[in-house]
Formats: C-alpha cells, sequence, structure tokens
C-alpha cells in the first residue's frame, strides 16, 4: 500500500497503483481463506488463488521497475519479498497435493 501511494501523479502511475494494490492485498485475504478451507482439494484451490495473486503483484512490480518511476532501491525488497512468498505458497501446493494422494 505503501509503494502505490509513493508512485508520482499520473494516469499511467494512478492505473498501476489500482492494479497493485488489487492482487497484493487479495494475497493476505485468500491466504486468510485458505486457512479455513472444508477440505483438503478446497485448500489447494484457495491457494492456487494466492499463487496467482502473488504472481500478478510480481509482474506490476516488474512493471513498475520497469517504469523507472520509483527507485531501484525501494523495489528491491518488495520483490524479493513477493519472490520468496510465491516460491512458498508454490511449495505448500505441492505439499498438499502430495499429502492429499
Amino acid at each position: 500500500m505503501n509503494l502505490a501511494e509513493d508512485l508520482p501523479q499520473g494516469k499511467s502511475t494512478s492505473v498501476i497503483s489500482n492494479q497493485i494494490l488489487r492482487p497484493a492485498t487479495s494475497v493476505g485475504a485468500n491466504y486468510r481463506s485458505a486457512r479455513g478451507a472444508k477440505s483438503k482439494r478446497d485448500f489447494i484451490n484457495k491457494l492456487k488463488i494466492v499463487e496467482e495473486e502473488a504472481d500478478e503483484t510480481l509482474y506490476w512490480l516488474g512493471l513498475i521497475q520497469l517504469s523507472g518511476k520509483i527507485k531501484p532501491e525501494k523495489l528491491r525488497d518488495l520483490v524479493n519479498k513477493a519472490t520468496d512468498l510465491l516460491a512458498i505458497f508454490v511449495a505448500s501446493i505441492k505439499t498438499a497435493k502430495l499429502d492429499s494422494g
């Protein structure tokens, strides 16, 4: 959310700001939903949504990097954290699939 606020005012950055807020905030909400899943299959399906949203967030972060609108050092930590989270979600899906036979 801080990144969206830090983007300079402009037509393109307004669009990007809205686009990055949606999947980035959706990751946490959908992960919380996955934790309350009714079954292993439901858990896996909800985690797949989390994976998609995390991946989309990385896309928008990459686009912001390419735009040069934010200093690279400000984005580096966010990109690293988003990449780590995506890897965790992918591994969790694989583990859950193995456990469900």
